[in-house]
């Protein structure tokens, strides 16, 4: 039986026999019986890439932090995670270049950035845009599904990747799932990786900034 360990465009925890591309991280989820006890632990919430250094885990050690699964990058975008410092140096540098740059917060420290994302992450008041106005990469809710907006086309999202498409439709607005800061620095010029394709490889990193 699959463990509930493949996260969602909601940020929620959930079971899924697909991996997807991504590992990511929130602390110690889970009791001795493997079973998911809290949403979070830490307000750094991580995306970390499936292979690095050759190391091997033991999924849901005992103790150990809880490894959660992503389909792709725009996927743990949504579900308010960033990239991590130490296995995806280069594209978290880059990322929080974007970030600062978008969201006019400039020589902040990486734990005020991920409180600013926890503030964003824990509001319960849902928040709606006009699509027309969304760049590549982000997630709205659609007829009470998670859909990624790319190419002026609705993606409708699986754990397995995605499935049925839609033209976007003209001024409708939807409820937002990817969170704000995150969307202006998409908008700023950083590009999430998406995956349209089910080849579970580890992902490019894309290369530091200058």
């Amino acid at each position: 039986m699959p463990l509930q360990n493949r996260v969602n465009p909601y940020g929620e925890i959930c079971f899924s026999p697909h991996r997807g591309h991504l590992m990511g991280n929130r602390g110690c989820l889970h009791n001795p019986q493997q079973t998911i006890i809290k949403n979070y632990q830490l307000k750094r919430w991580l995306i970390c890439v499936l292979h690095y250094h050759g190391v091997r885990r033991t999924v849901m050690s005992k103790g150990r932090y809880t490894e959660l699964f992503f389909w792709d990058e725009a996927t743990a975008f949504s579900a308010g995670h960033r990239p991590c410092a130490e296995c995806q140096r280069a594209r978290y540098l880059q990322f929080k270049h974007f970030w600062q740059q978008a969201n006019h917060l400039t020589g902040i420290s990486t734990k005020d950035l991920d409180n600013f994302l926890h503030q964003e992450r824990m509001s319960e008041q849902p928040i709606f845009v006009n699509i027309q106005q969304l760049p590549d990469g982000v997630f709205v809710e659609h007829e009470s599904k998670p859909y990624l907006i790319f190419n002026k086309t609705l993606f409708e999202w699986s754990f397995n990747g995605y499935l049925s498409q839609k033209i976007l439709p003209h001024s409708e607005n939807l409820r937002l799932l990817t969170p704000p800061s995150i969307v202006k620095t998409i908008e700023a010029g950083f590009t999430p990786n998406i995956a349209f394709t089910n080849d579970t490889k580890p992902l490019k990193i894309i290369e530091d900034i200058d």
